[in-house]
């Protein structure tokens, strides 16, 4: 059966197995369509709960409703473009949770600087900036994942645009403005059932989160992945640029004094180069349930 993958395209779904080719605990996840397999310790599916050619999706439709009702707080870090975006929002409309997108919240405040021409190097005129700026998530249609507001001004394809993106990791090393989100990112946790995404969740935001997950991919697979984004959205840069892009993102991301980018010790980490989209969500959920079904047997 044929799955949509993270980055918008047809992929192929995997056999999940334990690594003594049965279906039990401590299982790696094989892709069809890559030469590797990824380790991990999730919680699988028996014989009896599944036929062998049950699909990804009515694995998770099986899923859902097995965990506990009781709200967790979600934590889903990594690098750019490595699904982790994909994979939180698809937790949040699984679990009927609330995402917020940590990142988009970063991005908003970059598009307000560039706007206004704020000087990020003057410590008072970015304190003056901040100040101004109001951001909120809003639904636009029942149903559907919320869009990131500015001052009141819906500004969601403006924040994904190239020269945001170009400058978003400078500005999010600015200790003021990571402060300033945090501390709003916190307040939006309080009452659990959240899914945050972001770079500093797990470690600095919600280091008490009950999950936290960290997201890595290969650099091609995440060029691949933001390309084919900016197409869609009709925006235009080469392959090159991307990825000459994304890694001086992640050298910005990783060495910035304040909230480093870093795998929190109690993460787990799912390499998700080889996975598709339903196949990543489908262990997420294990995980969560194994979280939910721990804190329910004390």
């Amino acid at each position: 059966m044929d799955d949509e993958t993270s980055d918008g395209k047809r992929g192929t779904s995997s056999i999940v197995q334990s690594s003594d080719g049965k279906r039990g605990t401590s299982s790696i996840v094989q892709s069809s369509d890559a030469n590797r397999s990824i380790v991990n310790r999730s919680i699988v599916f028996t014989e009896k709960n599944f036929a062998p050619r049950t699909s990804h999706l009515a694995r998770i439709r099986y899923l859902c409703p097995m965990i506990t009702h009781e709200k967790i707080t979600i934590a889903v870090d990594g690098f750019a473009s490595c699904g982790k975006s994909t994979l939180a929002k698809d937790l949040a409309k699984s679990l009927q949770y609330t995402f917020i997108d940590s990142g988009a919240m970063y991005r908003a405040v970059t598009l307000y600087f560039l706007r206004q021409e704020v000087n990020i190097y003057d410590t008072e005129e970015v304190s003056k900036a901040l100040e101004k700026i109001s951001i909120s998530f809003r639904h636009l249609e029942e149903g559907e994942l919320a869009v990131t507001f500015l001052n009141d001004e819906n500004v969601e394809r403006e924040i994904r645009s190239k020269d945001v993106s170009e400058n978003v990791s400078l500005v999010a090393a600015i200790s003021k403005v990571r402060r300033f989100l945090v501390a709003q990112q916190q307040a939006m946790g309080k009452e659990k059932g959240i899914v945050m995404d972001g770079r500093d969740i797990g470690t600095v935001v919600f280091p008490d989160a009950e999950l936290k997950l960290f997201i890595t991919a290969q650099i091609d697979v995440r060029t691949q992945r933001r390309f084919d984004e900016l197409q869609r959205k009709g925006i235009e840069m080469t392959r090159p640029q991307i990825e000459a892009n994304l890694q001086e993102r992640d050298r910005i991301d990783s060495t910035r004094k304040d909230s480093p980018l870093k795998k929190a010790e109690d993460a787990i980490e799912i390499d998700n180069s080889a996975l598709n989209r339903a196949e990543q969500l489908e262990l997420a959920l294990s995980y969560v349930k194994r979280v939910t079904v721990e804190r329910l047997n004390g």
